[in-house]
């Protein structure tokens, strides 16, 4: 690739292939205390060693071979009690980086980001409708791009690339109006198969609705829950589950797939939240207003949307998600829903607000009202969320 090479990392590999039981053991200790440690922050070993209940040699073992690798280091000496200050160890910004590719219904976006989730680079390119060709013509452009801004001794850390798409992408042709022509190349045609065969480095493939929900675990705040059920609000409404603080993906790796959920319409007709709660709804409306969708262009400015069209979109969304909401925590008692989506944070706020209105209003009897909260974000969770694939499959427990 003109440019930018990538050369192999033993450093990151490791952790790929896990030989005897013990070998694999030390991973998965490994993997442990990066996962504690970017959940929680910086810690001294002493409170590691706590929370794993491995031995203080362990985690010292531990700790000086992250150390070694790069991917760990030493943070402010904590003073201020009896004895020596501890020293607190924390993730190390440039010990690995993700490369994160969504696929939407109008761009493809390309992020890299660091160890620790912070976005170092970003390419977005706009289109009618996704294919194929288009596809992997932008991933090549926007990788040799991205990697611009790593270093010759940098890019042997990137530890992979993760892609957040859509399946059955050839179905949505007649939905937005296209030709079924013109996306049958995706029928039968495997993205990750053939990225894959354009680099050194792993390459994994996620739906973008669960992705994003991983993108909100690994990369939220430090007040996000570790059980909820998760809502994202695209061009197509989709979502995720997390549980005890892990992804659950379900033996298909599509749960909390939540398009296809049957609602009732607001003219009392057998639908799908698909129909009702997503975007495209919005963009019909608007369409039909103007004669096109351009206030929509930017998912994180402001739309300058009649106000009357966004409450007769939401007179349609929001019932539909609390039926949805009902139902979920009927089966699986989540105390938090979190809403996001690829839409201005006021929009999200309004979109909440009225959830928690509507379900509030219900009969709820024998189930615990869930707190609905905004994810944290926003337009940028799909592409983060296929950077957090290579990041938690490498570098964190997953269960």
């Amino acid at each position: 690739m003109p440019g930018v090479e990538f050369e192999h990392s033993e450093i990151i590999d490791k952790f790929d292939n896990a030989g005897s039981n013990q070998t694999g053991m030390r991973e998965r200790n490994e993997r442990l205390v990066l996962t504690i440690l970017r959940r929680q922050g910086a810690l001294p070993k002493a409170e590691i060693a706590r929370m794993t209940g491995l031995s203080a040699q362990t985690v010292s073992v531990i700790m000086r071979a992250l150390e070694k690798d790069g991917l760990l280091e030493k943070g402010e000496k904590l003073r201020g009690k009896v004895g020596q200050p501890s020293v607190p160890m924390r993730l190390a910004e440039r010990g690995a980086f993700f490369l994160g590719l969504k696929v939407g219904r109008r761009s493809a976006e390309m992020v890299l980001v660091d160890f620790v989730g912070q976005e170092i680079a970003h390419v977005t390119e706009a289109y009618s409708y996704p294919t194929p060709e288009r596809t992997l013509q932008f991933v090549q452009r926007a990788v040799t791009e991205v990697c611009l801004e790593l270093t010759d001794t940098e890019r042997p850390r990137i530890a992979g690339m993760g892609i957040a798409s859509p399946y059955f992408l050839w179905e949505w042709a007649e939905v937005i109006g296209l030709d079924p022509e013109a996306m049958a190349g995706w029928r039968g045609f495997d993205l990750r198969d053939e990225v894959a065969n354009l680099y050194d480095f792993p390459v994994y493939l996620g739906n973008d609705a669960t992705s994003a929900c991983g993108a909100e675990l690994t990369f939220g705040t430090a007040e996000t829950p570790p059980d909820f059920l998760y809502i994202y609000i695209g061009y197509f409404v989709g979502g995720g589950v997390a549980l005890n603080g892990f992804l659950y993906q379900g033996q298909g790796g599509n749960a909390g797939a939540i398009g296809p959920f049957p609602v009732v319409s607001a003219d009392g007709k057998p639908t799908q939240l698909v129909d009702t709660a997503s975007l495209i709804g919005l963009e019909r409306r608007l369409t039909a207003q103007l004669g096109h969708a351009g206030p929509m262009a930017d998912a994180q400015g402001h739309w300058d949307i009649d106000p009357a069209i966004v409450d007769d979109w939401l007179a349609e969304a929001v019932p539909s998600l609390a039926q949805l909401i009902t139902s979920a925590i009927s089966i699986i008692d989540f105390p938090t829903i979190l809403i996001d989506g690829n839409m201005p944070s006021e929009l999200r706020a309004q979109v909440v607000e009225r959830v928690k209105e509507a379900i509030d209003a219900m009969q709820l009897s024998g189930l615990a009202r869930p707190e609905i909260k905004p994810g944290s974000l926003g337009p940028r969770a799909r592409p983060l969320g296929a950077a957090s694939l290579p990041l938690s499959k490498r570098f964190m427990l997953e269960t």
